[in-house]
């Protein structure tokens, strides 16, 4: 019965699991999953979790410790008596003692440590983030690449119902005696080389499928599809496409990145204020409590319970260190914390010119790739038309066959450029939006 039941609950799994790859994904479900699984966005998660903790104990040092100990001594041979005489004794003492103390003062180091750590805290939100952001462009570029191939794949389905139509009407034409076999076999030949085109654009999206589905962490892409939005004309010119400091101006409120490098100089600054702290005095507070048995060979000695009573003592204490000379070490600890804010400053103001470059060859990509797609419309048209007229000549007998092959590839080769220049438009607006802060989707 037991194994029976595991059978069952892992058929359900298996059956789940199937179901998930049978659907059609959508960039976001995409998305959404490769942040969920993936490794990298797993381990910003457990440094997230580390400076949590990390917090907590800079925000405990404020609390008083408490620590109790016990000790059981014995001492064998010779030794001085209460007389002032020595004597072979042995004796034996236990002690107990409970003590607390708490800082009063450490030169601001406590509370400069927590503004520390709550600092690390937020840079690590800003990094888990910045890494889910990442996973995020990675999944949308490999989705693009799907996309692309898929229409890829259907220019050379295309291409091969256009070659087999002319095999076809060759045939015919050959047994009529109106074409000879020489031009059959070019044209069969040609029908070849567009299969084996179709079957070069089918591993090709094959492999997009693979690395999709890596990026997700799933364990096959077998059953995974995706989401086929319909393209439609993007209108993006210079004119109306946001400058490349507006959209940097944005982004500098919202890229993880940014907020991060911030963090990091605040972060520095506090580093320099703990420094700094080992040149003031530090006062603390302490007090506690303990008591003692004592034994000695050759003596009478009160019992245990009396000597604990008699032997109790309490004690509370101000204990103040002021520094004086600790061989540069403090001066060159705020001399180090120092260095490294100035490295924090140039480190936040080339992740702002990295960010800005980054701007601004999405910006320059996105305008090439509108006047690319205006350009490839306007050559696929043309190509078209060529293509129509060319076809009929050919078909009337006024044009050969090579010529309308050349016709003919040479309108896929438009149609080719076309759809590689709409997809590219897609997504570099989408890079935009991403700039700005949107979600990524097509």
């Amino acid at each position: 019965m037991k194994r029976l039941f595991i059978l069952v609950v892992l058929a359900i799994l298996v059956g789940l699991d199937l179901l998930a790859q049978q659907k059609q994904w959508s960039l976001r479900e995409c998305c959404d999953y490769a942040v969920e699984h993936n490794i990298s966005v797993k381990q910003q998660e457990n440094q997230l979790r580390q400076r949590e903790l990390q917090l907590e104990t800079a925000k405990s040092q404020r609390l008083p410790d408490l620590n109790a100990s016990a000790g059981q001594n014995f001492s064998f041979g010779r030794g001085l008596t209460a007389q002032n005489t020595y004597t072979n004794t042995n004796t034996s003492s236990t002690s107990l003692s409970l003590g607390t103390s708490v800082p009063l003062f450490t030169g601001f180091q406590i509370p400069n440590q927590i503004k520390l750590n709550r600092l690390n805290l937020d840079a690590a939100m800003q990094n888990l983030e910045k890494a889910k952001n990442d996973i995020r462009m990675q999944v949308a570029q490999a989705y693009v690449q799907i996309l692309y191939n898929m229409e890829m794949a259907d220019v050379a389905r295309r291409q091969i119902d256009i070659d087999s139509m002319q095999v076809v009407r060759l045939q015919a034409m050959v047994d009529n005696g109106k074409a000879s076999g020489a031009q059959l076999s070019q044209q069969e030949a040609t029908l070849a080389q567009s299969r084996l085109t179709a079957t070069q654009a089918d591993n090709n999206l094959q492999l997009a499928y693979l690395s999709l589905t890596q990026l997700l962490e799933l364990p096959t892409p077998d059953g995974f599809s995706v989401v086929r939005p319909t393209i439609q004309k993007i209108q993006m010119t210079q004119n109306t496409l946001m400058s490349p400091d507006a959209i940097y101006a944005e982004a500098l409120a919202i890229k993880p990145e940014v907020q991060s490098a911030q963090l990091a100089v605040s972060a520095a600054e506090r580093n320099v204020d703990i420094a700094k702290a080992g040149n003031y005095p530090t006062l603390s507070l302490s007090g506690g409590m303990g008591t003692n048995y004592y034994t000695t060979s050759g003596f009478k000695s009160d019992g245990l319970g009396k000597q604990l009573k008699n032997n109790f003592s309490q004690y509370i204490g101000l204990n103040l260190n002021v520094p004086i000379f600790n061989r540069y070490q403090t001066r060159n600890s705020i001399r180090s914390a120092q260095i490294d804010q100035q490295n924090q400053l140039l480190q936040l103001d080339n992740t702002k010119k990295t960010l800005y470059k980054e701007i601004q060859q999405v910006y320059y990509n996105a305008i090439a790739a509108d006047a690319k797609c205006k350009s490839s419309e306007q050559a696929s048209r043309s190509a078209h038309d060529a293509f129509t007229l060319m076809q009929a000549k050919y078909e009337n007998g006024k044009a050969n066959i090579t010529e309308f092959n050349e016709s003919k590839n040479n309108y896929l080769r438009a149609e080719s450029d076309l759809v590689q220049a709409r997809y590219e438009q897609l997504y570099q607006q989408a890079l935009i939006l991403f700039y700005r802060g949107q979600e990524l989707k097509f």
